[in-house]
């Protein structure tokens, strides 16, 4: 999986160092930012007036339409990410 150095800690960190966040208080553009490169939605859509199911990114952004679940599903583990289904 990739992940985004800037999300990894510092392994020579001890506790004391670490600076503590409170999740109730993230701007917009934070809480938007969670899980944009982890997480991908998969949901049902009509396009053209065929079934499909989108894939979007946790920030919402439209990223792919596939004829299926299954190969919706397949394309954003292929790219490393956490499939999650909205309904």
């Amino acid at each position: 999986m990739n992940i985004d150095p800037a999300d990894q800690m510092d392994s020579a960190a001890s506790p004391a160092e670490m600076i503590p966040f409170d999740v109730r208080h993230l701007s917009e553009q934070q809480l938007a930012a969670l899980g944009v490169a982890h997480i991908a939605y998969v949901k049902p859509v009509m396009v053209n007036g065929v079934q499909g199911f989108a894939i979007h990114a946790a920030d919402g952004t439209p990223m792919a339409v596939a004829g299926d679940r299954e190969v919706a599903v397949a394309a954003v583990m292929q790219h490393e990410m956490m499939p999650l289904s909205v309904h």
